[in-house]
């Protein structure tokens, strides 16, 4: 069986300059995977985009090539799980013989499960942004980010516009990663939404019925209620409670269960 078709393409992060060449995705995968990685080390509070060019092994102006401020490049990273994500269940709905609705349902919840469980960072950034720190506006606190290892490129580490920068490196509107840089599409609208849609659009395909209005309330309410579930098992246990997990499940397949067969 051929894997179910996308509902889109792969969301594109909210970049300041997309990559054009392969060393340039690589430096950007490099920096994200950096940036999951540190999430679960230090937190988001403490995360700091100074940090993720160390542990990337890059320089701290393609990061800033990238991202005006953390909160950026944490909103990439969230939107870099949506499709993988997506991705994920897509080839769980690709299995032969093809599964009925209460399988579909479990193959959506059980992706989320083990990317929890296992995914860099998403523990703490599955689909959408933390909450802003105390002081931080929605683009990054204004001269840096707002966590240990000040970003505003002070001291010895300036490049040299003065920003912690190389001239080569800086993004094009020649910003420093301050609160000045904030652009609405740093956030993640509405992350649960999001979601919805994409899993509303597999479900469809693989069950040969329409993405309809109905179905996309429907799946809506499931995503907005296993999320919070999901949560309130990964708090009781890090590796996320069996029974809270059970529970979400006979939960999915009582309210959708029906609508989806």
């Amino acid at each position: 069986m051929d894997p179910v078709p996308q509902t889109r393409p792969p969301t594109a992060p909210a970049l300041r300059r997309a990559p054009v060449q392969q060393r340039s995705a690589e430096r950007l995968a490099r920096i994200l995977d950096a940036c999951a990685t540190l999430l679960d080390e230090t937190g988001y509070e403490r995360l700091s985009t100074r940090a993720v060019a160390v542990r990337a092994g890059v320089p701290i102006g393609s990061v800033y090539r990238f991202f005006g401020n953390k909160r950026a490049m944490v909103a990439a990273l969230a939107l870099r799980n949506l499709d993988r994500y997506a991705e994920r269940v897509s080839e769980r709905l690709a299995v032969t013989p093809p599964l009925d609705a209460y399988g579909a349902i479990d193959g959506v919840l059980d992706e989320f499960i083990a990317m929890k469980r296992t995914v860099p960072g998403f523990a703490l950034v599955d689909f959408g942004v933390p909450a802003a720190a105390p002081g931080e506006v929605s683009g990054g606190t204004a001269g840096g980010d707002g966590g240990p290892g000040d970003d505003a490129g002070a001291g010895g580490d300036a490049g040299p516009r003065g920003d912690g920068r190389s001239g080569d490196d800086a993004g094009p509107d020649g910003g420093t990663g301050s609160g000045d840089d904030a652009d609405p599409r740093d956030e993640v609208e509405d992350p649960n939404r999001l979601v919805a849609e994409r899993i509303c659009g597999l479900l469809a395909a693989h069950l040969g019925r329409p993405a309809d209005e109905e179905l996309h309330r429907k799946v809506l309410v499931g995503v907005e209620t296993a999320d919070a579930l999901v949560r309130l098992a990964f708090r009781a246990d890090p590796a996320g409670d069996p029974a809270l997990v059970d529970e979400t499940r006979l939960l999915l397949h009582a309210y959708l269960g029906p609508s989806l067969s």
